[in-house]
């Protein structure tokens, strides 16, 4: 604090600023890291600690090999390499099955958590998703935490993507149940048009962090020490940079009624992609559209899902190759399927719509020279 004090109230402030921007509760306290990833590895590390009664950071860790880390299959893949990091080694990541929208199944949960009790594992932390990387899919919050409740884990939220949505008062459907969380990363730089890197770290006992990741060699003793927040504390860099200047800039730029009034054009325009790809001969919606991510594929009549695979990557490769679109792609349930995100700043309507006959005319013209059918 004291190399900065005007970096460090800022930083404070602002959030405090999002915190009451996205409805999360009091006592909720938050500090920027530089990416969700090491928000994430910040949350394992603290919860190892808890687990432990904060004895790994000195000791090493004895129990790693036994401590449990729960997810669903749809997690981003930086919870899997935070818990190598961590040492709790990722052969302790159990990935839990999903349900038909591919948010988190929490009665496998809850029996994933019986079953490594029984067999002599410590069940640590879970981690849930406000919009999954893949296909945007919306943990439930509520029937997580209070399974986290009943087995004293940890529980981190990684709405990296989806916490910007909860600006809007009519999407915080998803946050119910936030009260149960015990930490929470979202990250401006996504979607709230914030230059990277950004990333909102909330928690909602700042003690328990400050406890996990506190040294104090003699050079770094103030006088200002327990009076103020030092973030050096917070988490692992020691050195930090002034990011919550861009953030002032872009919340003073917009103001809370223009984020909003974007973020909610945003999941319109989404939705509006969604119901031509649902009204189209031969594509396919492969995922419900709660935020700004859109996953389709084309498949022509009688396809079988290999064929339709290696199809949709020849779209794909071929609509970025001509440099006029970029189309980003995953895997939901063995089948490759295109994503299309409506989050760009300046994105509108009739970009989207441009692209979408894009899509069409390549799809069209793939066909045409397999010899199977084409667009009407």
């Amino acid at each position: 604090w004291e190399t900065s004090p005007a970096a460090a109230e800022l930083e404070e402030r602002m959030m405090e600023w999002l915190r009451l921007m996205t409805g999360l509760p009091e006592g909720f306290e938050g500090v920027i890291q530089d990416s969700a990833s090491s928000a994430t590895l910040a949350a394992l590390i603290t919860a190892r600690e808890k687990a432990t009664g904060f004895r790994s950071n000195s000791e090493g860790l004895n129990d790693a090999g036994r401590m449990r880390v729960y997810s669903s299959t749809q997690t981003h893949s930086s919870v899997e390499k935070g818990v190598g990091v961590a040492g709790f080694g990722r052969n302790n990541l159990v990935k839990v099955d999903v349900l038909n929208d591919f948010s988190m199944d929490t009665d496998a949960l809850e029996r994933a958590i019986i079953t490594d009790l029984d067999s002599g594992y410590i069940p640590c932390c879970v981690i849930a998703t406000l919009g999954t990387t893949g296909t945007t899919a919306i943990d439930p919050l509520r029937a997580v935490g209070e399974i986290c409740r009943k087995y004293g884990l940890w529980m981190h939220v990684d709405a990296a993507l989806g916490g910007t949505a909860l600006l809007l008062p009519e999407m915080r459907w998803m946050a119910d149940g936030i009260e149960y969380a015990d930490s929470l990363v979202f990250n401006p730089h996504k979607w709230m048009f914030t230059n990277f890197d950004c990333s909102a770290y909330f928690v909602r006992d700042a003690a328990t962090l400050i406890r996990t990741f506190e040294i104090l060699p003699e050079y770094l003793k103030t006088r200002t020490r327990g009076k103020v927040n030092d973030y050096r504390d917070w988490g692992i860099p020691l050195g930090r940079r002034f990011r919550a200047l861009k953030l002032w800039a872009v919340i003073r730029s917009y103001g809370i009624e223009g984020l909003q009034a974007a973020i909610r054009e945003h999941i319109r325009i989404a939705r509006m992609l969604a119901g031509l790809i649902e009204a189209e001969k031969y594509f396919e919606l492969m995922a419900p559209v709660p935020l700004n991510t859109v996953c389709f594929r084309y498949r022509p009549e009688g396809m079988g899902d290999d064929e339709a695979n290696m199809l949709n990557e020849k779209i794909n490769h071929a609509l970025n190759d001509t440099g006029r679109i970029y189309l980003t792609h995953t895997k939901v349930d063995g089948r490759y399927v295109l994503r299309m995100v409506t989050a760009q700043t300046n994105v509108t309507e009739a970009h989207v719509i441009k692209a979408w006959d894009m899509i069409r005319e390549c799809a069209s013209a793939l066909t045409a020279q397999d010899g199977t059918v084409n667009i009407d």
